[in-house]
């Protein structure tokens, strides 16, 4: 039994199709229940939405990309949930497989996306290398998608982190992290992404800050001593580049560096401090 949630905000150029992929994909699994979240859509999403066969819950203004899933999440009637984006950039042929790679045992199944449109601008393919690099150092895996919009995982084991996931564009990435950083088994699928439909709402720069802030977050609440090791480790190696560097110059560069080599031990111990606040709180609970 499953829920497939499909948030949606103007996407009335794509929205018919997607429902009716999901429907020919599923229809000769196991009962399913499709959640059309209108993310207070202006468009026609809603009055084509209202003609297809799915359960639509729409929110009065538009909250936000994270909040459409929530609201699916918290509403959905069976535990298996499948989130896919209804832009027709995700392949809704490949349900079925990551269904079956979830009913394996993972926790999660995601959907990681290939080819040359995933990269796209010049611009975003190195802030997506920058933003996996800091994901992938705390969670000490190799995380080929973090932010993936086609995924299947449960409501039971989800629905505990809601209320610590991002409201926005970073919902997956943040989920990404809360799974990962708790020890949670998950499956990456490789699958071919296409062009989206229709015109894109992610701001490039104002959303990549908005994820770089939930990821930072994120580490600070499941892994705090991560960060502070990485900032650790960059005064270590700026230290030791000033040392060398006045030995080969007539620059004085000492002091400098002995004072950064400092500041990373103090940031180092601060970064113990954090870890073991954050350990002794879950022991109470």
């Amino acid at each position: 039994m499953i829920t497939v949630i499909v948030p949606s905000f103007n996407e009335e150029a794509s929205i018919k199709n997607t429902i009716e992929s999901i429907h020919s994909n599923l229809a000769n699994k196991e009962e399913f229940e499709i959640i059309l979240v209108n993310d207070g859509s202006t468009d026609k999403t809603l009055e084509i939405g209202n003609k297809l066969d799915c359960k639509i819950i729409s929110h009065p203004h538009n909250l936000g990309y994270g909040k459409a899933l929530k609201t699916g999440i918290t509403n959905a009637k069976f535990d298996i949930i499948v989130i896919v984006d209804c832009d027709g950039s995700y392949p809704i042929d490949q349900l079925g497989n990551l269904i079956s790679e979830f009913n394996m045992g993972y926790d999660m199944v995601v959907a990681a996306r290939t080819g040359t449109t995933y990269k796209e601008s010049f611009l975003k393919w190195p802030l997506r290398l920058l933003l996996r690099f800091l994901v992938e150092w705390t969670a000490g895996r190799s995380i080929p998608d973090i932010n993936s919009g086609l995924r299947v995982f449960s409501k039971k084991d989800s629905i505990k982190f809601l209320d610590t996931l991002c409201d926005t564009f970073s919902f997956t990435t943040s989920l990404t992290l809360a799974y990962m950083l708790t020890g949670k088994f998950v499956k990456y699928v490789k699958v071919d992404y296409d062009k989206r439909v229709g015109k894109t709402h992610v701001k490039l720069w104002r959303d990549s800050l908005r994820t770089l802030q939930f990821i930072i977050q994120a580490i600070v609440l499941y892994h705090p001593l991560k960060i502070f090791l990485l900032i650790t480790i960059f005064c270590f190696i700026f230290s030791i580049f000033l040392l060398i560097l006045g030995l080969f110059s007539s620059n004085n560069l000492i002091i400098p560096s002995f004072i950064l080599f400092s500041t990373g031990l103090l940031i180092f111990g601060l970064g113990l401090l954090t870890d073991l606040i954050r350990q002794i709180n879950i022991k109470k609970f």
